[in-house]
């Protein structure tokens, strides 16, 4: 919970920043979000490959269980299509863009801006932190009337680090497995996702 208010308090830093010309124009030192986004893919390699042993635990995962990571895509993309109904000044390709960052709003954020704009970019930032909020807020709620898969789901790509934590607290430890191996495959499918979905 702490993370996601200093990401949102750095969020509304920018905005007073820019509004007040504070600091100087990005733009004219290149493509500065560019360069940001090779670097954050960098530093998302080196934490996967990193460790070694979350690889190895996959294996114990019951084959059925497996397939939760499927079931949070094909779910978050159908909410994302029934809700491009309710927003007509918004495409179909745009809303399920900014769903498929999956509560990874540092790396989808950046991609969407690349290749949209920074209003869908901004939008995707507020949508996926709130993705992340909700569960670490929902959690115990989730596991109550939904069962102990709820909160892995709903978190998306953040239960394999900022969401953990009470994912085990509420769901049990026996679940830790599956919420990182869940929040792996979820997390490696949003760049493909996201430009895909930015590029139709």
């Amino acid at each position: 919970m702490k993370g996601s208010l200093i990401i949102v308090g750095f969020f509304v830093l920018g905005i007073v920043c820019g509004l007040f010309h504070w600091l100087p124009d990005l733009n004219s030192f290149g493509n500065v979000s560019y360069i940001v986004l090779c670097a954050l893919m960098f530093c998302v390699g080196i934490s996967v490959g990193h460790n070694t042993e979350v690889l190895k635990s996959f294996k114990q995962l019951n084959p059925i269980l497996a397939l939760l990571p499927l079931m949070t895509i094909v779910g978050t993309l159908a909410g994302c299509s029934i809700t491009s109904l309710f927003l007509p000044h918004r495409s179909l390709a745009d809303c399920l863009a900014v769903g498929s960052g999956f509560g990874y709003y540092s790396l989808s954020s950046v991609f969407i801006t690349q290749y949209r704009g920074p209003e869908l970019g901004t939008v995707a930032l507020l949508a996926n932190i709130v993705r992340e909020v909700f569960t670490l807020l929902g959690a115990p709620l989730l596991v109550r009337y939904f069962g102990p898969l709820s909160p892995i789901s709903v978190g998306g790509a953040t239960t394999m680090d900022t969401t953990l934590p009470i994912i085990t607290q509420c769901s049990g430890a026996n679940f830790v497995i599956l919420s990182i191996f869940h929040g792996f495959l979820v997390d490696f499918s949003v760049p493909f996702l996201v430009t895909f979905f930015c590029s139709l």
